[in-house]
């Protein structure tokens, strides 16, 4: 079956997640994953086409089929890190044996290899029994910076699929199916006037404080936000010198709302509280809209379909080593010592909020969309840290992915032989 296709293709698919894992790249800038990710499709058949789509350097499709009237399915793949979160495979907070403090905190290096795995196996499933249909795999740069499948999504890269599989490691076993948020990101920036901060500070306009204006007012609007709204900031640039009245300032600011259109309304309050910010402190303002990403939607079906499987493949059967080097890490953060997960618990519904976005929003308001979660880092320890880092590189990530492969790719099985189903 599906299982023994997986197991052929077993070492291809954890060195893959092992090389990606090590060059760990940042958004935009996976330039060596991306073509090791390409080339392992390219090396088992799959034609590559479309580099760059969206206008996105590290994005590419990748294309096999056979056969007349079988569905197309799509299957997405990631493969960025985050910085600061470089460590080696141990429980404790090491640097990265490379030297690189970019590090696989998200998982990322295991979507791709999850990914990848899911759709060699497929092919290889297909043609031993003879089964028509069409494999696409989206090479999607950038999910962390949520600036990829948008873009591809606007490009048309999606158009034509019947449904899309995707993953996502996680410390619980479930499926991707609840509703996240939608989001917008602004750059907003303040020009004023330099002066000595001393001797004739009246002379100066200072950008930094219509910066804190702006965090003042949007701090403020927390209160009338939705509670499932978020609010962050980052602060790119705030003076170069104590003595020097800052002409300069630049902020990063995030919303992510229950909905595109409610993303629509706060960001145009955003805006006004840019302009405001800059007339109250006699500096210019001015925003840039960096990106946008829809909410994710659930779909019952495939959940149902999908969460099956994941009853076959998971719980994993953690080793005592295992657990224990996942209790170490939980040892480390201060959190219960409980280990990984090992337990399934109840499917969620669409109708489950959660606060977190992804750019797979874009594809699931196109497409039928589905992800399988499965456990790759200890319990109770969010994504983005880097005790997570440090289980994607060893055993755990390694039995995680293909696992995860195992369960994704019968479901890809499933779509490819009960019409009903699509």
């Amino acid at each position: 079956g599906i299982d023994a296709e997986v197991d052929k293709h077993a070492d291809d698919i954890w060195d893959l997640a092992k090389v990606v894992w090590e060059h760990a790249e940042l958004g935009m800038e996976e330039v060596y994953s991306s073509a090791a990710a390409s080339a392992l499709l390219e090396k088992n058949g799959f034609k590559i086409s479309d580099r760059g789509i969206g206008g996105l350097d590290t994005s590419w499709i990748g294309t096999w089929g056979q056969g007349e009237g079988g569905p197309t399915i799509g299957i997405l793949v990631e493969y960025d890190a985050l910085p600061g979160l470089g460590n080696d495979t141990k429980p404790t907070k090491t640097p990265a044996p490379n030297g690189n403090t970019n590090g696989h905190g998200c998982g990322h290096n295991l979507i791709c290899s999850t990914g990848i795995g899911t759709a060699i196996s497929l092919k290889s499933y297909m043609e031993k029994e003879g089964l028509p249909g069409t494999l696409k795999v989206f090479g999607c740069p950038a999910e962390e910076k949520t600036t990829g499948k948008n873009y591809m999504a606007s490009a048309g890269a999606f158009d034509g699929l019947d449904v899309c599989l995707h993953s996502h490691p996680a410390p619980l076993n479930t499926v991707w199916n609840f509703h996240s948020t939608a989001l917008v990101d602004l750059l907003v920036e303040w020009q004023g006037v330099t002066a000595h901060a001393a001797a004739t500070p009246w002379k100066g306009r200072n950008a930094v404080h219509a910066l804190e204006v702006f965090l003042v007012a949007a701090n403020m609007m927390r209160e009338q936000m939705e509670p499932t709204a978020r609010l962050h900031y980052q602060i790119l640039e705030g003076g170069l010198a104590v003595n020097v009245i800052p002409d300069y300032a630049k902020v990063l600011i995030r919303y992510r709302g229950p909905s595109a259109e409610n993303c629509e309304r706060y960001k145009a309050w955003l805006i006004d509280m840019a302009k405001g910010a800059g007339l109250a402190t006699q500096t210019t303002a001015t925003t840039t809209l960096i990106t946008g990403t829809y909410d994710v939607i659930g779909n019952d079906p495939l959940a149902h379909m999908v969460y099956g499987h994941l009853g076959r493949y998971f719980p994993i059967d953690w080793t005592d080593e295992e657990q224990a080097f996942a209790k170490a890490i939980q040892k480390e953060m201060g959190i219960p010592e409980i280990g990984m997960a090992t337990d399934i618990p109840p499917m969620p519904t669409a109708a489950t909020e959660v606060g977190a976005s992804s750019d797979v929003g874009d594809v699931s308001w196109n497409i039928p969309t589905m992800g399988l979660v499965y456990s790759a880092w200890p319990q109770g320890i969010p994504p983005h840290q880097w005790g997570c880092t440090a289980c994607h590189g060893m055993s755990i990530g390694h039995k995680a992915t293909l696992h995860a492969v195992k369960a994704l790719a019968a479901s890809g099985v499933d779509l490819l032989t009960q019409p009903d189903l699509i």
